[in-house]
């Protein structure tokens, strides 16, 4: 396992329905609903995201991510103009000029919420990535009444919104988090994959190296240079994360999140968690329970884009 694997668990289309616009122009779509990541895909035709006085261009073939909770506008032109403003007939027909396929995405917890922080406010990748084939399926599963044909959607969507991102953080005007070029690495590779196939193992700056095979002091510098802090910095950071979506679990206690994450002590866990997240186990698990937005993350349930006159 890696920290990419774990990152894009809670950031899944779970029983929903996917909003398939069917346009001709003039045409606007205003996705104002604030989900954490909405991924755009153009089945036929092309558009403009418009947010705020920015502008991207999305092609047929390519396939973009806006990052929310910002509103954007989906259009025919970078100057959509509100007047002419329309929306999308919905899927049964596919007679349209333009044909956008949308899923919306309310990101669950803090370990997926470190995914989105790291990327741009719109990315677009192009028709070179190695998800551009799907738009032809994609259509035919829209069109298909057969049985399960929503879940094959979801399913799809989600592989979709999974390539689109691993593409996009290959492209050289991408900003990589630290972690995703160190996995490569002969050094920080095993040790970040070591963290994360067993976060709970009580390690060391040793037992890491050991299982990098390294020494500490090639591993510490190596792992630094890569990912941008200690081995042993990056591993109380990711317990915290793990930590602080399991609080969020109704039968949950500090105690036993403490232990989950490889505590014996609560008092030093509830230290750690609070030097990382800046409030106390107690707290966050009780923002978590009422929505008051500590630790509330978006659940991944209906992720239509509801798309709306702008």
């Amino acid at each position: 396992m890696d920290p990419y694997d774990d990152l894009l668990r809670g950031v899944r289309g779970e029983g929903s329905v996917f909003g398939a616009s069917v346009l001709s122009p003039p045409w606007a779509l205003r996705f104002a609903d604030g989900p954490s990541l909405t991924l755009c895909v153009p089945l036929r035709g092309e558009g403009w995201i418009v947010q705020g006085d920015d502008a991207r261009r999305v092609r047929l073939g390519e396939a973009a991510i806006v990052r929310g909770p910002e509103p954007f506008v989906f259009a025919d032109t970078e100057t959509p103009r509100p007047a002419l403003e329309v929306p999308g007939d919905g899927a049964g027909d596919l007679t349209g000029q333009t044909i956008l396929l949308a899923g919306s995405y309310r990101v669950n917890g803090e370990v997926a919420r470190r995914l989105v922080r790291v990327l741009p406010p719109v990315l677009v990748v192009p028709d070179d990535h190695d998800c551009g084939t799907m738009g032809t399926y994609l259509e035919a599963q829209l069109l298909s009444g057969r049985p399960g044909h929503q879940i094959v959607l979801d399913r799809l969507l989600d592989w979709l919104l999974v390539c689109t991102l691993r593409d996009w953080f290959d492209r050289p005007e991408a900003v990589s988090p630290g972690w995703y070029a160190a996995l490569s690495d002969d050094v920080a590779g095993p040790a970040l994959r070591a963290i994360h196939d067993d976060p709970s193992r009580p390690w060391t700056l040793a037992s890491l190296a050991t299982a990098a095979s390294v020494s500490r002091t090639t591993l510490a510098r190596r792992f630094t240079e890569l990912v941008g802090e200690p081995p042993m910095t990056y591993l109380t950071e990711w317990r915290m994360a793990l930590a602080a979506d399991m609080l969020a679990e109704p039968a949950a206690t500090v105690a036993t999140v403490a232990r989950r994450v490889g505590y014996s002590d609560a008092f030093g866990f509830s230290s750690a968690f609070k030097r990382v997240l800046g409030v106390s186990p107690s707290a966050y698990r009780d923002g978590a329970g009422n929505g008051d937005g500590i630790g509330n993350g978006d659940r991944a349930g209906r992720a239509g884009p509801a798309p709306r006159n702008a």
